[in-house]
């Protein structure tokens, strides 16, 4: 059997961007901002039902961010929850270039 080349694509670091998606970076960063407050449930120990007792947030939504179902929350949003449950927020922003996507480099 021959062996094959194979290609290797080298990721933005954006998995939304790599996919196409048109808000890639806002996606990307509801994603960082759901992480953080599916780690501060687990944390505490917070059920959905106790999350919501604590912080006034319907269930539903904590529902919904544990399942990754994003797409009706804004950042401003996720955020209001992450200081409902006790956490503050430090966002350090970055302006560079944008590299062409799919760069590829083979192994």
């Amino acid at each position: 059997m021959k062996a094959e080349k194979m290609e290797v694509v080298r990721g933005s670091g954006n998995v939304f961007r790599d996919l196409g998606h048109k808000n890639a970076d806002v996606e990307q960063f509801k994603a960082i901002l759901a992480a953080e407050i599916i780690k501060a449930l687990d944390r505490e120990r917070l059920t959905v039902r106790g999350a919501h007792g604590r912080t006034g947030i319907a269930a539903a939504d904590f529902s919904r961010i544990r399942n990754a179902d994003l797409g009706r929350f804004t950042v401003d949003r996720l955020m209001s929850i992450i200081n409902r449950l006790g956490s503050r927020i430090e966002v350090k922003i970055r302006v560079r270039r944008a590299e062409p996507v799919g760069r590829a480099a083979t192994a």
